[in-house]
């Protein structure tokens, strides 16, 4: 299983990387659970990686987006020219038409700009409190476009983690669907250690975390030692 964590600067980048995380998640904690980062950030994050000679990937975050699917494919585009791996994009929207609508604009904008970078489509595993579009449909979004990972997360930042609202059951029947699908599943969303046992048994292919290894508080600062904890955990 890979190790995802999300910094939101260079500083926290080196924690992330010397911590051993296979993937650096770029992006901005005060515009929401999916908030972009600036492009320069971005650019700043892949040279560090480059002059580090690190074996990891970038991922960036565009945002936690409503019905705009426009907007959407001009963020993604400008995530995969600074130079992501992944770009990834939080499903806000309320159905499922909209979902399938704003993901075809945004695997789009990637795939033509780079057939190898990967799309990511994030659903809320809080859906209901949200008022978005439920992970449970990932039957009938997927199979519509061209994504190459699921992932569930929480909207709301409130400690309440994605097991808290899908359970046990329903994250491995999440994974299990995107898997039949041919996709990479990842298992995000106010996560604690506590939880790591469960992600393993869920079979995710990817657990992303950012308040786990800042201490509890996303708000606060990735720290190299809590993610070299989580990296072990998830090793053994």
């Amino acid at each position: 299983m890979k190790l995802l964590v999300s910094p939101r600067d260079v500083e926290e980048a080196i924690a992330v990387i010397r911590g051993g995380a296979d993937i650096v998640d770029v992006k901005n904690p005060s515009e929401g659970s999916l908030g972009a980062n600036f492009p320069w950030v971005l650019r700043a994050v892949r040279e560090l990686i480059q002059r580090e000679r690190a074996s990891v990937e970038l991922s960036a975050a565009i945002g936690d987006f409503v019905f705009k699917p426009g907007t959407a494919s001009l963020a993604a585009l400008g995530a995969a020219f600074a130079g992501a791996d992944y770009v990834k994009v939080g499903l806000l929207v309320k159905t499922s038409e909209e979902a399938i609508e704003l993901l075809k604009a945004f695997s789009k904008a990637v795939k033509e700009y780079d057939g190898t970078k990967k799309v990511v489509a994030a659903f809320f595993a809080d859906f209901e409190r949200a008022g978005s579009v439920s992970p449970f449909l990932i039957d009938e979004i997927a199979s519509a476009v061209e994504i190459d990972v699921a992932m569930v997360d929480t909207a709301v930042k409130d400690g309440l983690s994605s097991f808290h609202f899908l359970g046990e059951e329903g994250m491995r029947d999440f994974v299990s669907a995107a898997h039949e699908l041919g996709l990479k599943a990842a298992v995000a969303g106010s996560l604690k250690f506590e939880d790591i046992p469960k992600v393993k048994r869920s079979g995710a292919d990817i657990l992303g975390v950012r308040g786990l290894v800042c201490g509890g508080d996303r708000e606060s600062t990735v720290k190299e030692d809590l993610v070299r904890k989580l990296r072990m955990l998830i090793s053994e």
